[in-house]
């Protein structure tokens, strides 16, 4: 699917691998919504909607507004994500369940929330010179198949995502959407920057090659490309520089 004038929507966009990819699909000339929480990351001819990905009203609202305005949703990118560390056993007893719904709630619920709002709207689209009507991106991590001390929520909400993947673009093949999944190794994003400088060091120095954190940029090069190979559908691919996680 070429990008220049499609309409579309990140979720998590106002910082970190979902601002990579707003600017990226400006540069490329789509006409973007951002939806994030925090709101920001919108300039002129951008639409902007604060909500939470996991409120089915909310985010119904906002993909309407953006098929309102933009005459139609093409591509959705959902990376809206929460990663709060917690054991399932700590000093203060087992995980209160509430932590891990909102985690999966946001997660996995937020990406699956949006992937079938916007295709609704993708699938009455007229095909496009390659036969497509939309391509849905959703993130999952390296974390849904290595998961480490303190990740059972963000890694069962990952795999979730995961597993999503195939039999969505399964669903939806008969209406030509294709669905594909990052999952990103360590990336330096906003959920870093509270870290010391040895530590970062430290994540990077683990990584085998290239030995540094992900930029937010290679990610949003990974769903440019998919967006623009249309021979992708249905997988997950690991975006980690040949990282495999320890234990802790």
């Amino acid at each position: 699917m070429r990008i220049r004038n499609k309409a579309a929507v990140v979720t998590g966009g106002a910082s970190g691998l979902g601002a990579a990819c707003v600017e990226m699909l400006r540069a490329e000339g789509a006409h973007v919504a951002v939806v994030d929480l925090a709101g920001g990351n919108g300039r002129p001819g951008d639409l902007v909607f604060p909500v939470d990905v996991a409120d089915p009203v909310a985010l119904d609202e906002a993909i309407r507004a953006v098929a309102d305005s933009f005459g139609r949703v093409d591509i959705a990118i959902a990376c809206a994500g929460v990663a709060p560390p917690r054991r399932i056993l700590g000093k203060d007893g087992p995980m209160p369940l509430d932590e891990f719904a909102r985690v999966v709630n946001v997660n996995l619920t937020g990406a699956f929330n949006l992937a079938r709002l916007a295709a609704a709207k993708m699938a009455v689209n007229d095909p496009d010179e390659s036969g497509e009507r939309g391509v849905i991106v959703m993130t999952s991590s390296i974390a849904a198949f290595e998961g480490q001390i303190g990740q059972c929520a963000y890694a069962a909400s990952k795999a979730g995502v995961a597993g999503l993947t195939l039999p969505m673009a399964r669903d939806l093949a008969r209406h030509a959407i294709r669905v594909m999944t990052i999952a990103p190794g360590i990336f330096d994003t906003p959920l870093l920057a509270g870290l010391p400088e040895e530590a970062r060091a430290s994540l990077a120095a683990g990584v085998p090659c290239p030995a540094r954190l992900g930029q937010p940029a290679e990610f949003a090069a990974l769903a440019r490309h998919i967006i623009e190979n249309p021979y992708l559908n249905g997988e997950v691919i690991r975006l980690d520089a040949a990282l495999r996680m320890g234990p802790k």
